[in-house]
C-alpha cells in the first residue's frame, strides 16, 4: 500500500509498510497515482498515453524506471510482514499504572470525560494504604520489566497530595528490593500548585502534564472553578513557575495540554499562545471527545476546518525551524520517520488493559483511565487480589489487524488502532474505531511527515 499527498508545495508517497517516504516531481505523483497495487515490470501503455498530454512520453518512461527500482528495493507497495507478530503481547507484564489518588476535583470543566472528577461512583480520596497495594501490585505483576511507569491522576492529584508523597516513599523503598526502577508522573489543573509543591513535583516527578486550554477566553469557557467562574488566572502563573525551576533541575520533561472544541476551531491560535505568550514550548492541544449532542462537540462538519487549521499550523512550524532556527514541540506532529515504534507498538499502540492498567480509589482496577466508572470493564481489585486474565488477554490480542477499517487504513501503523475506550464509549466496542478520530488521525500524520520533508529540504 501507498499513499500519496500534497501539501506545502511537496508532492509526498509513503509506503505504508516499510514506512519510506518519497518526495516526487509532479509527473512521478501523476503517475504513481495510476496505481493501487505493485508496479508491472513496464509501464501500461494506456497510463503512458493518459499522461503525454502533459509530459513527454520519454520522461515518463524514465520515471517509470525509477519507480520500479523503488519498488524492487522494498520502498514501494512493500509487504505487511507485521501480522506474525499478533500474539506476542499475551502474557505480557503490567509495566505501567494510573494510580486515581483523586476522585475529586477543583475544577468543573464542562467536557470533562471523568464527570468532573468523580467517574460518576461519588466523590472520595485515595487512602494510603490502597496506593501501597497498588505498588505492590505493580511490583508483583511486572515481571522482569525493570523500569516502571506510575501516573497521579485525578480528578486533580493536588487534592491528595499527602497521600501522593507517602506512596513515592513507599515505592521508592522498594525499588532496591526488588530491582526496580519507579518513573512517576502526575496529571494537574494547577490550582493547589504551591512552592513545596513545585519543588517536589520537579524533584520527583520525571514528568508533569499541565492542564489548560490556550486564550483565557477559550481557557475560562470551559474550565470553571466550583463557582462557576474562569481558571485561567489562578493556574498559569504557578505553571510558569514551576517550569521556570524545572528547566533548572534534572527531571526537565513537561507538556502543557490543552483541548480544543467546537467553540475554537481557530485553535492553532491557542498552541501560539502557549508557546509564545506563555512560554511553553512542550504542548499539545487536542480534539474534544465528546457526545455529538453537545454544543462544544466536533463533528463532521467541523473537519475541512480542522485540516486547513492543522495544515496551517505545520507550515508556521516549518517556517520557524527554518527562519528562527527552533520552535515548540508539538504532541500530534511528533512522530519518528527514522527507526519508528517497535512492531508491538505499530500493532496495538498503548498498553491499555494489558501493559497499562488504572486503579480506583475503591483499590478497582480497570483497563486505563477512561474505562474507570464502567463497571462491565472491571478487571478486578486489590483489596480481594484479583486479576481478570481474560479481559487482559482481550486487551492484548486486539490490534490492527482485529480493528474494523484498520487493516486497509494507510495511517494504521501510526495510528495503532485508536484509543480503545473512545472505541468503545462511541461505538460499544474496542475493535470499531471512531470515524471523525480517524479523519484527524490521518490529517496530523500528513503533516507529521511533511514537517519531516520540509526540513530535509535544505
Amino acid at each position: 500500500m501507498v499513499h500519496t499527498f500534497y501539501q506545502n508545495g511537496y508532492y509526498i508517497a509513503l509506503d505504508v509498510n516499510s514506512g519510506a517516504v518519497h518526495v516526487l516531481d509532479k509527473l512521478a505523483f501523476d503517475l504513481l497515482n495510476k496505481f493501487e497495487d505493485k508496479l508491472p515490470e513496464e509501464c501500461p501503455a494506456e497510463f503512458v498515453k493518459e499522461l503525454s498530454g502533459e509530459y513527454p512520453e520519454q520522461d515518463i518512461l524514465e520515471v517509470y524506471s525509477e519507480l520500479l527500482g523503488l519498488q524492487k528495493a522494498g520502498q514501494l507497495f512493500s509487504e505487511d510482514d507485521y501480522e506474525r507478530f499478533t500474539d506476542m503481547m499475551k502474557g505480557a507484564p503490567i509495566k505501567s499504572m494510573c494510580l486515581h489518588i483523586s476522585h475529586d476535583c477543583n475544577l468543573r470543566c464542562k467536557y470533562c470525560f471523568a464527570s468532573t472528577g468523580d467517574f460518576g461512583k461519588g466523590r472520595k480520596l485515595m487512602p494510603v494504604e490502597t496506593g501501597k497495594k497498588a505498588i505492590d501490585f505493580l511490583l508483583t505483576h511486572s515481571g522482569n520489566r525493570h523500569n516502571l511507569e506510575l501516573d497521579f491522576f485525578g480528578g486533580e492529584p493536588l487534592m491528595n497530595w499527602d497521600a501522593v508523597k507517602e506512596i513515592v516513599d513507599y515505592a521508592r523503598s522498594k525499588e532496591e528490593e526488588y530491582n526496580k526502577k519507579f518513573r512517576f508522573t502526575v496529571t494537574t489543573n494547577g490550582v493547589l500548585l504551591n512552592d513545596d509543591s513545585i519543588d517536589y513535583i520537579n524533584k520527583e516527578m520525571k514528568n508533569v502534564v499541565l492542564s489548560l486550554d490556550g486564550r483565557k477566553c477559550v481557557n475560562d469557557a470551559m474550565r470553571l472553578t466550583v463557582n462557576g467562574k474562569g481558571s485561567y488566572d489562578i493556574f498559569v502563573p504557578k505553571f510558569q513557575k514551576l517550569v521556570e525551576k524545572r528547566l533548572q533541575g534534572e527531571n526537565k520533561e513537561y507538556y502543557a495540554r490543552g483541548t480544543f472544541t467546537k467553540n475554537n476551531l481557530d485553535f492553532a491560535k491557542d498552541v501560539y499562545h502557549i508557546a509564545d505568550d506563555l512560554g511553553f514550548d512542550q504542548l499539545s492541544v487536542e480534539p474534544v471527545i465528546a457526545d455529538p449532542s453537545e454544543p462544544y462537540a466536533i463533528t463532521e462538519e467541523d473537519l475541512p476546518t480542522i485540516f486547513a487549521e492543522y495544515e496551517k499550523l505545520a507550515v508556521e512550524m516549518v517556517r520557524r525551524k527554518k527562519e528562527e532556527g527552533g520552535c515548540f514541540n508539538f504532541f500530534h506532529f511528533m512522530i519518528d520517520l527514522d527507526q519508528g515504534p517497535c512492531a508491538i507498538k505499530r500493532l496495538r499502540g498503548c498498553g491499555c488493559g494489558n501493559e497499562y492498567v488504572s486503579v480506583t480509589p475503591d483499590g478497582d482496577i480497570y483497563p486505563c483511565h477512561q474505562f474507570v466508572g464502567n463497571d462491565e470493564w472491571k478487571m478486578g481489585n486489590l483489596d480481594d487480589e484479583t486479576l481478570d486474565i481474560e479481559m487482559k488477554d482481550k486487551f492484548a490480542c486486539s490490534n490492527i489487524y482485529t480493528k474494523e477499517g484498520c487493516r486497509d487504513c494507510w495511517a494504521r501503523f501510526y495510528c495503532s488502532g485508536g484509543c480503545n475506550a473512545n472505541n468503545y464509549s462511541f461505538n460499544k466496542d474496542i475493535n470499531k474505531p471512531v470515524k471523525i478520530s480517524c479523519e484527524l488521525e490521518r490529517k496530523r500524520v500528513e503533516c507529521a511527515i511533511m514537517i519531516k520533508v520540509a526540513m530535509a529540504d535544505k
